[in-house]
């Protein structure tokens, strides 16, 4: 199955779920190897990591300060270019 992503909708959800600025949660999961790819998206931001039961995978949980709803889509788009990433 292939979905599109709707970036209004979405930027929509978050302005009527969040006042910003806020500290938002990022979840993504890849590949074991590229979880640096992953931090080097919010540097100096607090960054939790849990390797998978069979170590393929690591999901990696970023806090961070962001100012608006576009600052957060673009985090999701710069993620959406590491190889094998999922944005949860």
């Amino acid at each position: 199955m292939n979905k599109t992503f709707d970036k209004e909708a979405f930027k929509e959800k978050l302005e009527a779920q969040m006042t910003f600025p806020a500290l938002y949660m990022f979840k993504f999961i890849v590949p074991t190897g590229q979880e640096h790819e992953v931090a080097a998206l919010l540097p100096n931001n607090s960054i939790e990591t849990k390797s998978s039961s069979k170590g393929k995978y690591v999901s990696v949980t970023i806090q961070a300060m962001m100012g608006s709803s576009g600052m957060v889509l673009d985090v999701y788009e710069r993620a959406s270019k590491i190889e094998g990433v999922i944005s949860l």
